[in-house]
């Protein structure tokens, strides 16, 4: 059997792990893997969207929210390292996988370094990213001590607590046409966010 990890005769048909990952470009690799989570997010949504038929969204879905918040955590925590990085703090990234607190801490940090991003033009490009949050929140019952973003990954908590959608009576749904309108909106905003940070803030050297 053929691993895995080799090289197809058709160039067009081989996926290349470090093409666009640098040995001494953290926080842009961590940029370039946000952009490939929320890609595969947004595609997979529009495949699930016209696909339909046998329901593959029901299950799709799963994978779908995955890849969006990890994306979304990618992104802030790269933004938050480049903004620690321009104030001179010795921090990379901080915070685990709860979304809310990670951009709770990016707008706190934007509000003290004092740059061309203001707290106002930031809250107002990632409108779209903080309702979200939010209602993933509500809608996932977490607590500031569980965050419960684990809820697309697995169907219960550490505690073997079944998330929101399990026990629910009713439909939990998702507009597919809705998400891939809100997200692609989030995935411009960050994208743009980060490559102001990176190209002109920290004035690197456009290398993509």
């Amino acid at each position: 059997m053929q691993p895995i990890f080799s090289r197809n005769e058709d160039y067009n048909k081989i996926a290349f792990l470090n093409w666009r990952i640098e040995q001494y470009s953290d926080i842009l690799n961590m940029v370039n893997i946000a952009d490939g989570f929320m890609k595969s997010a947004i595609e997979l949504s529009n495949f699930a969207l016209t696909n339909n038929r046998e329901k593959v969204a029901d299950i799709l879905i799963f994978p779908i929210l995955t890849n969006a918040n990890h994306s979304i955590e990618l992104y802030l925590k790269a933004i938050m390292w480049m903004l620690n990085k321009k104030m001179g703090e010795e921090l990379k990234i901080e915070g685990k996988h709860n979304i809310r607190q990670i951009y709770a801490t990016v707008r706190s940090k934007i509000k003290s370094y004092g740059g061309g991003l203001s707290l106002k033009d930031f809250t107002e490009s990632t409108l779209g990213l903080s309702l979200y949050i939010e209602e993933l929140f509500e809608k996932t019952n977490a607590t500031p001590k569980e965050d419960k973003m684990d809820f697309s990954r697995y169907p219960f908590s550490e505690k073997y607590v079944n998330h929101f959608y399990v026990d629910e009576i009713g439909n939990v749904e998702v507009d597919l046409e809705n998400f891939i309108s809100r997200f692609t909106e989030i995935h411009q905003s960050l994208d743009r966010i980060s490559e102001y940070l990176y190209y002109i803030e920290l004035n690197q050297e456009q290398d993509f």
